[in-house]
């Protein structure tokens, strides 16, 4: 038959000649893209972004007055447009590329050499796709702090800050712990950002707030959020998006991706109710604001912990996290003074160092955990090293940037701008037609 049929005798051919390349790579080690765990990985990248735009600018925007909406929106937008530019112009390859020990190279600048048959190292994914969800982090992170400077930061210094903060903050951290750095070598665990994302956003928010003074009026006058339904789609938005920032940090679809999403729900539900439950106890009735926070600080403070730590641990986890961010809330506002306008760091901050501390505990097989840590002990004394030298870093390096923004453009908006609102006088439009 085959004499007589020459097309299929050449089809017959070609796919013994792809299967024999197939199994001369699979015995050489070449690597190769899974298509399973590409689709989880690029639907998590959408998860990610969709935490940023819309998720944190409605819930941000929701939270400051009906005067200055837009212009909390505006810097969330243009933090992600900017960030994404520079991701590919060469953060991406001082994160990710070269064995140095503190930060890496520019080999891969401007995404050389990187095509659509680059496999990520370590990963079954196209590399294409490890440079895009990689970029989602550093357009979320940045934007966390600038809930810490609502209402009163130039919207052109926001933008210069976190280009350089990007720079001399977030990229050398990503590479000390997910980069091939010293403190990966060291044996840090950080599955999703709690020392990369939630330490150094959260240390550089109070940091700014500090340097930037306060609102007219605080703490004298209550800056009510002006629109609690919006604050409550917005956290509903970082709910849903969270699990790609988790379980998509597994970088695989998989039982570790199975339990990183089930340990990251069942945090945020435990936190959000037992901070209903403190606001019951001191106030007398439980908002629906502090239930969405508590709730963003249990998803805070399991994101260090969500590969090692099984059920039990992540709803304890939740319930420490609701209690001592709840304190801590209340320490930084109302016992200090320090106007970290949404909470930032307090939330985020105290969320993220606490998770990352306490997944050298409940990583434990004796609580529930994994077993992928070391003794506790053990365990502990390398993560507070790590967290001691990135909150350190993150002081120093936004007190210089903030510096040198401030004698350059200057940080803060004149006070008859702050009063007529930052929608008005720095972008030139309103959110609403009659404020109320």
């Amino acid at each position: 038959m085959l004499k007589h049929n020459p097309l299929k005798k050449q089809i017959i051919i070609l796919g013994i000649s792809a299967l024999g390349v197939g199994l001369a790579q699979a015995q050489e080690g070449v690597p190769s893209v899974d298509s399973g765990n590409t689709s989880w990985i690029l639907t998590s990248t959408a998860l990610v972004l969709f935490m940023s735009m819309p998720g944190l600018a409605l819930f941000y925007g929701g939270l400051v007055r009906a005067r200055n909406v837009l212009s909390v929106m505006a810097q969330c937008a243009g933090i992600a447009c900017m960030a994404s530019l520079l991701w590919a112009a060469c953060l991406y390859s001082l994160a990710f590329k070269g064995d140095g020990g503190w930060i890496g190279n520019l080999d891969a600048a401007f995404l050389k050499g990187i095509g659509t048959d680059s496999v990520a190292p370590g990963t079954k994914i196209p590399e294409t796709l490890f440079v895009m969800f990689q970029m989602t982090f550093a357009i979320i992170t940045p934007g966390l702090y600038v809930g810490a400077v609502v209402e009163r930061m130039k919207f052109g210094a926001v933008m210069l800050f976190s280009a350089l903060w990007l720079f001399l903050v977030y990229t050398p951290v990503t590479h000390w712990v997910w980069g091939g750095g010293w403190l990966q070598d060291m044996g840090v665990k950080d599955l999703a950002g709690g020392i990369v994302v939630h330490a150094t956003a959260g240390v550089s928010a109070l940091v700014l707030a500090i340097l930037l003074g306060k609102r007219r009026g605080f703490p004298e006058h209550p800056h009510a959020p002006h629109n609690p339904g919006m604050v409550f789609i917005g956290a509903a938005m970082l709910w849903v998006g969270w699990f790609g920032f988790n379980a998509g940090s597994q970088l695989g679809a998989g039982g570790g991706a199975g339990m990183t999403l089930l340990v990251t729900h069942l945090s945020a539900c435990s936190a959000a109710l037992v901070w209903c439950l403190m606001e019951r106890i001191r106030n007398g009735k439980a908002g629906l604001i502090g239930m969405v926070t508590g709730l963003v600080a249990g998803l805070a403070t399991i994101t260090p912990a969500s590969g090692d730590v099984g059920p039990l641990g992540a709803i304890v986890i939740g319930a420490i996290a609701a209690v001592v961010c709840y304190l801590s809330v209340s320490l930084i506002r109302e016992k200090l003074h320090i106007d970290d306008s949404l909470d930032v760091f307090a939330v985020h901050g105290v969320g993220g160092i606490l998770g990352t501390l306490l997944l050298a505990f409940f990583g434990q097989t004796s609580l529930g955990g994994l077993g992928a840590v070391k003794a506790v002990g053990t365990q502990l004394g390398i993560q507070a090293t790590g967290l001691a030298v990135t909150i350190v870093w993150s002081a120093i390096a936004t007190v210089g940037i903030a510096l040198l923004v401030k004698a350059l453009i200057g940080l803060r908006v004149t006070e008859e701008q702050e009063y007529e609102g930052m929608d008005r006088s720095e972008h030139g439009e309103n959110a609403y037609p009659m404020e109320p």
